[in-house]
């Protein structure tokens, strides 16, 4: 075999020391302004390559350096530079390259889907630009710049921590279609500074910045600025100035605009500082320091490590071990490293998957809510399928080619009996247990309130004592109500008096009608008044004990309207009031058993059972212990002295068993647990994923 020859044009610079000691080069394509890293080994190899043959460069590379090469470690060389096209194209082969081209374009669907994914746009082509301004901008880089920004941002953070409730009201103030445009502004100026922050800091070094422009991803506008040429550059130290020069950028806004915003006055120009320092601070921290998208916390860390590729690398070898996890296939590491290095990035591999994930599928939500809903839903299944399903049936493929292989490893039975496990869980019906917080309380209780303008008279009862049915529980006074009795009275004896007189008196007689009506009326006023009377003279409805009387209760002392006096609790029994959500009332039925847990380390733990079930959701909470605002686990909302939930809920009473024998007299808070009826897990998510779908659709 021949060794074809290398395009003429392109460029061998020297690059970084690796990891392990050995030098790099880099190799240049200027046609597509591609960087290609070359270890020791290939470097040798493409010294000699003009002998022409693998066997003979080997035999060169052996002889004449430390390391030891085969023809088949040439030819690895080789099959490098075919498939990245570093060589020139032979006669004849131009068929084949058109047909590698066909490719890598894909179909037409494809390539629609991958420019709706991600694309770009140049805009501007600033080298000449740059290096105009370049050099007039060195004091930006100079150290006495840096004391100066530090300076700025210390007193800025200070002055804001010393302002710090205007300044959160600032920032609720902005919360508006104005505050949001300002925002937006605020935005472009910020990243288009964060972009000129590399091209400057690349400039700087002789790097050629050949284009800015604006690229999309997944619809998202997103400024970029080409800045491949840092490959040249042979200090890593250069590589991470240029990479962090955009967050650099946007922290020295951010510190210069929190110190412009503490120090101006009022008006248009505080507000425009406190927009631009606030957007450039979270723009700086929550986005571009993320390592798990390709921004410039990603190549920051991948400079750092001296790990070009860092995203396609971990996920490399993230995959290695899950197939060495669940298979035990002996393969060797994609690439050899030290144990620390190599675990990091497997959990760096996971940690991206999982960001990855969130991001997509709300970036996925977003999209589908902005578009009709035809076009949204389409859109939501060509990115969950792109980013989401199709990495996993690309490791599925991976998979089946490995299949021989895994025949014959005894793990994958284990693997296959601890997935039919899973689906068994999943699938088979299993006993529920809903639980939710409850208030354990007596089954009857009367509560004593004081009645408008109310003064004691007397305390015949105390705190704990056991009440007979009928007995008054506390006597209270109102003089001007024994005066309206005793007129009342007066008026219905003087109202009979002249009725009965009308049967003897003729004159009285023609009146008769008349007086019976007053009659009528003095004893329905008399009814009236003992009725209120007996509000101020409360007797106990059934037997019980009396609790909660107020220690603080003296004769003659007067009472706020309903004022709380005293509780008679029943001795008859418990109950507990519970609120469940629709799937889990859905779970339960009247008549199974439930276990209470008080949350008190000396509550009760006893024995009940469900005794009714509300049909209808519960539209306030009367049981403020059960509330989020309480310490309880109903989510509620306060409006005009009412709690309202959050979400559907059913009121549940629940009764205790006989023989669960506890304090009757007190009410506890605590938890319910209630032996439901079976269900299978897996179809409580297919249930909710179907009636999303339903609802969605428009069904």
């Amino acid at each position: 075999m021949h060794l074809p020859p290398l395009r003429e044009e392109l460029a061998l610079h020297a690059g970084p020391v690796l990891a392990d000691g050995q030098p790099s080069h880099t190799l240049h394509d200027p046609v597509r302004n591609l960087f290609f890293q070359l270890d020791w080994p290939a470097l040798e190899v493409l010294r000699r390559w003009h002998l022409g043959e693998p066997q003979a460069v080997a035999d060169a590379v052996s002889r004449e350096t430390a390391l030891q090469m085969d023809a088949d470690d040439v030819a690895g060389v080789l099959a490098f530079f075919q498939h990245n096209q570093l060589l020139q194209a032979a006669p004849g082969h131009a068929a084949r390259y058109a047909q590698r081209l066909q490719q890598r374009r894909g179909s037409v669907w494809h390539r629609l889907l991958h420019h709706y994914l991600f694309f770009r746009i140049p805009v501007w082509r600033p080298d000449a630009w740059l290096a105009h301004w370049a050099q007039r901008l060195d004091f930006l880089y100079s150290r006495l710049f840096l004391w100066l920004t530090l300076g700025a941002l210390g007193a800025g953070l200070l002055a804001a921590g010393r302002q710090w409730e205007r300044f959160g009201a600032t920032l609720v103030d902005t919360f508006s279609w104005q505050g949001f445009a300002g925002y937006g502004c605020a935005l472009l100026a910020v990243k288009l500074l964060h972009e000129l922050g590399h091209a400057f800091t690349a400039k700087r070094f002789g790097c050629r910045v050949p284009t800015m422009g604006i690229a999309f991803m997944v619809l998202w506008p997103v400024a970029y600025t080409d800045t491949n040429e840092v490959w040249k550059l042979r200090e890593r130290r250069q590589r991470l100035a240029v990479a962090a020069a955009g967050v650099l950028t946007e922290l020295a806004v951010a510190a210069w605009a929190t110190l412009a915003w503490a120090l101006l006055p009022e008006g248009g120009l505080k507000n425009m500082a406190f927009v631009l320092a606030t957007v450039t601070w979270v723009a700086s921290v929550a986005i571009n320091c993320s390592p798990f998208m390709r921004f410039d916390g990603y190549f920051l860390l991948a400079d750092w490590l001296g790990m070009p590729n860092l995203h396609e690398r971990a996920f490399a070898l993230a995959r290695w071990h899950l197939r060495e996890r669940l298979f035990g296939l002996g393969q060797p590491a994609p690439e050899s490293m030290s144990a620390p290095r190599r675990h990091g990035l497997i959990l760096f591999a996971w940690a991206t998957w999982l960001y990855r994930l969130a991001v997509f599928t709300a970036i996925a939500a977003m999209v589908y809510a902005f578009f009709i809903k035809a076009v949204g839903i389409a859109l939501f299944a060509v990115e969950i399928g792109w980013f989401v399903l199709a990495p996993m049936w690309r490791e599925l493929r991976a998979w089946q080619e490995l299949w021989p292989q895994l025949q014959r490893r005894r793990r994958l039975c284990g693997f296959a009996l601890l997935f039919a496990l899973l689906v068994l869980v999943l699938a088979m019906p299993w006993p529920s247990r809903p639980s939710a917080s409850a208030m354990l309380r007596p089954a009857q209780q009367f509560i004593v309130y004081a009645p408008p303008h109310a003064q004691v008279a007397a305390l015949p009862l105390r705190e704990g004592q056991q009440v007979r049915a009928g007995t008054p529980l506390i006597v209270l006074a109102l003089p001007e109500l024994e005066s309206r009795q005793a007129a009342a009275a007066g008026r219905l004896q003087r109202a009979r008096w002249q009725a009965s007189a009308g049967a003897f008196d003729q004159e009285q007689r023609s009146h008769w009608q008349a007086a019976q009506e007053e009659v009528a009326a003095a004893e329905a006023e008399v009814a009236m008044l003992e009725a209120e009377a007996a509000r101020y003279r409360p007797l106990a409805p059934y037997d019980g004990v009396l609790r909660d009387l107020s220690p603080e209760l003296r004769p003659g002392q007067w009472l706020g309207r309903q004022e709380v006096l005293a509780r008679l609790v029943s001795t008859l029994g418990q109950q507990a009031v519970a609120y469940l959500d629709e799937e889990a009332v859905a779970l339960i039925a009247v008549g199974d058993t439930a276990m209470f847990y008080a949350d008190a380390a000396a509550g009760p733990v006893l024995r009940l059972r469900v005794a009714a079930i509300d049909r209808d959701a519960s539209r306030v909470l009367p049981e403020v212990e059960l509330s989020s605002l309480h310490g309880g686990a109903v989510a509620v909302r306060e409006k005009n002295g009412q709690l309202f939930p959050e979400h559907p809920v059913y009121r549940v009473t629940l009764e205790a068993l006989e023989g669960d024998a506890v304090s009757r007299s007190h009410a506890w808070r605590g938890k319910v647990v209630v032996a439901g009826g079976w269900t299978v897990p897996a179809w409580r998510y297919m249930r909710a994923a179907a009636a999303v779908f339903w609802r969605e659709a428009g069904f």
